[in-house]
């Protein structure tokens, strides 16, 4: 059966371009449009749509309060249609924290060839909320997936060659690697309100556009005991410290002496995507080797797989978050098909379990590894 989405926007225009790309896909059916929040409850009533599209900001209501009231009395998958902005950036981390599945930015009519490019997005997005995980929640802290790319797929080869060598690392410092798409933003700061202010320094990558990484950033060092930013080129990574990839950059640890820095790259989307889970998660595996953990967490698509197993292959544990509580289980279930995951925990369980995998011994290994 194909998918009944319902436009909810009040902008003509861009209900019509929305209805125009996601009808070309015979696994769509658009069963409608509204103006507004009132138009929606009643079209979702007449309907019944699988998916909605709804816009941040909207007459007579806006966006964020219908979507309160609708997670609350009938979740349902939402992706949100946002402007690149500061403003936007806030009110569409707030709607993810209230439950929106993901989010598009608005299409842009005056870039040429942009909208091919924008389409394929929406539909991936449309396709990927339909089979999404629903739960109607309480106010919590946010969800953020960056936009896909449709250039050549590359492997982390591109930004960082695979190593031939083993590295012999004499430092007792750890670091926690976190990689997470759909679903992500949401799970990371579960995981981090979980982590105490002097746990190991953690390295993020989320897919993400770089306009809403700040605003990710800024939201997770409220809600964090660490102190969370941005990462920035050539900063040290220091125990109780929470480093963010900027979006459109990867993030790389990199060793200098006995300490570790940031390093951020410009270089080609890997597995369609800048910062890259793949990339992070082997310059972790060559420079961090077994002082590291490696956690893969809800996404789309399979980025990060592969580099957890180079984690796991120097010797770094490595957590997967499992299938019921992942809202989409693409990244991490290929990481448990791979056998990358040494551990498939519910999230509630993340935060403990890395802290009792980064926990020092008497003999100077990690707790289980």
């Amino acid at each position: 059966m194909p998918i009944k989405l319902l436009i909810v926007d009040d902008s003509a225009l861009v209900r019509k371009l929305l209805s125009e790309m996601l009808s070309k896909d015979r696994d769509i059916e658009i069963v409608g449009t509204a103006t507004d929040p009132y138009a929606a409850r009643e079209r979702i009533k007449q309907l019944n749509p699988d998916v909605i599209t709804l816009d941040v900001e909207m007459p007579r209501m806006d966006g964020i309060t219908f979507l309160e009231n609708l997670m609350r009395l009938r979740p349902m998958p939402v992706v949100m249609v946002s402007s690149l902005t500061q403003k936007g950036a806030d009110v569409t981390l707030r709607a993810l924290e209230l439950g929106a599945i993901d989010f598009v930015t608005k299409p842009k009519v005056d870039v040429a060839g942009s909208l091919a490019s924008y389409a394929e997005e929406l539909i991936a997005k449309v396709k990927m909320a339909a089979g999404a995980r629903i739960n109607a929640r309480p106010v919590r802290k946010s969800p953020v997936v960056a936009a896909l790319n449709t250039e050549a797929r590359h492997s982390a080869d591109a930004v960082l060659p695979a190593s031939t060598t083993k590295r012999v690392l004499r430092t007792t410092d750890r670091i926690i690697a976190i990689g997470a798409s759909t679903g992500g933003t949401e799970a990371i700061r579960e995981v981090l309100e979980a982590l105490p202010p002097d746990a190991p320094a953690v390295v993020i990558s989320q897919h993400i556009p770089a306009a809403f990484s700040k605003a990710f950033a800024e939201r997770m060092n409220r809600c964090s005991a660490m102190a969370v930013c941005e990462a920035s080129d050539g900063q040290y990574i220091l125990p109780g410290h929470v480093y963010i990839a900027p979006g459109d950059q990867h993030l790389l640890v990199e060793r200098d002496g006995a300490r570790y820095r940031c390093r951020l790259s410009n270089g080609p989307h890997v597995n369609r995507h800048r910062p890259s889970v793949d990339v992070m998660f082997r310059s972790v595996a060559q420079n961090v080797g077994p002082n590291a953990v490696g956690v893969i967490l809800t996404g789309m698509g399979d980025d990060g797989a592969r580099g957890l197993k180079e984690m796991l292959a120097a010797g770094a544990p490595t957590i997967a978050q499992d299938e019921a509580t992942s809202v989409v289980w693409g990244m991490p279930g290929t990481a448990v098909r791979l056998g990358a995951a040494q551990h498939v925990l519910p999230l509630h369980r993340v935060a403990n379990e890395v802290l009792l995998l980064t926990a020092d011994h008497p003999d100077g290994k990690l707790a289980h590894g």
